[in-house]
């Protein structure tokens, strides 16, 4: 398939939706709490427990998937502080561009993508990368945005308990493995079917309306340096770490690698303005949100090349 034709297929429903999403932020004033609220504790929720419960996914594949997932933000936190601190950053700065460097935006951005390139494996893949990216978030990532404060970054991990993709995740498979996973034709199969389905657009429109709210009129250096870590050096890091792993499934291995290679989470200016402190020069809070909007709008070419990469097999 050619560039033009994975970009329409694959990358243009992405960035279409969330750009309906921006226009809804920017020109009518919709607020994104409420839906993210609605996202994360019913329809994320629903869409993770059916995607992994109907999933032909092995055990063997997801103790690989977590694998590659820890394996990956462990390499991308070595090197991301070597780079900020050579770079001559520090706290609270320091904590801020190891974040938007190491943390991609595999939920409302890479669920959607997955889906659209690789089918039900994709989603599949991508929920459950999702969730174990919710932990490292609400756990290692909170540490990093909170050191050099005051504030114990510990005590503040206990966020991850409430997280309820998590629990969706480890709900689905103790009923795989127990074999009580209801058949598919149920009412409750269905129901939580059609609440997953509707999740990933309504993800896609949140994240076009917290891009909204996103001031990027600044240039800043750092900026460009985060941004070639996240959407040059990630998918290289994460081809590496899927090989070293062994990802049988070579479906599985692709679509690790894409998440991987996502655009700055957003979820990394909620965690910096919750736990970070005001600093002279380079504020981290419009550092972070500079950063989510840059590798954004810069991903539609690089994921996009990526996409194609990978259908043909010149990656993983």
């Amino acid at each position: 398939m050619s560039l033009l034709g994975i970009f329409a297929t694959a990358i243009l429903p992405v960035v279409g939706v969330a750009a309906l999403g921006y226009l809804l932020g920017r020109y009518r004033g919709v607020e994104a709490d409420g839906l993210t609220t609605v996202t994360v504790y019913v329809l994320a929720p629903a869409l993770v427990f059916h995607s992994l419960a109907t999933s032909s996914l092995g055990g063997e594949t997801i103790a690989a998937v977590v694998a590659a997932v820890v394996g990956f933000t462990a390499a991308m936190l070595v090197v991301a502080e070597l780079v900020g601190r050579l770079s001559g950053h520090s706290e609270p700065l320091l904590g801020a561009f190891v974040l938007v460097a190491v943390f991609p935006n595999t939920g409302n951005y890479g669920i959607p993508l997955a889906d659209f390139a690789f089918g039900a494996t994709g989603r599949s893949v991508a929920v459950l990368v999702t969730a174990l990216q919710g932990v490292l978030l609400y756990t290692v990532g909170i540490y990093i945005a909170a050191r050099g404060t005051d504030s114990d970054p510990l005590a503040d991990v206990r966020e991850v308990f409430g997280v309820p993709l998590v629990y969706a995740v480890v709900v689905a498979l103790a009923a795989r493995w127990l074999g009580v996973v209801p058949p598919e034709s149920t009412t409750v199969m269905s129901t939580l079917e059609l609440l997953g389905n509707a999740g990933i657009p309504l993800m896609l429109l949140i994240l076009g309306i917290q891009l909204s709210d996103v001031d990027g009129t600044d240039t800043l250096q750092p900026v460009g340096v985060a941004s070639g870590l996240r959407l040059l050096l990630a998918p290289v890091v994460a081809t590496g770490v899927v090989l070293l792993v062994g990802v049988a499934d070579p479906t599985v291995a692709r679509v690790v690698v894409l998440l991987l290679a996502t655009p700055t989470g957003v979820t990394t200016i909620i965690l910096v303005g919750a736990f970070s402190t005001a600093a002279d020069g380079v504020a981290p809070g419009e550092f972070t949100s500079a950063t989510v909007l840059a590798t954004t709008l810069v991903s539609v070419v690089t994921v996009t090349g990526l996409v194609a990469a990978l259908q043909a097999g010149l990656v993983v």
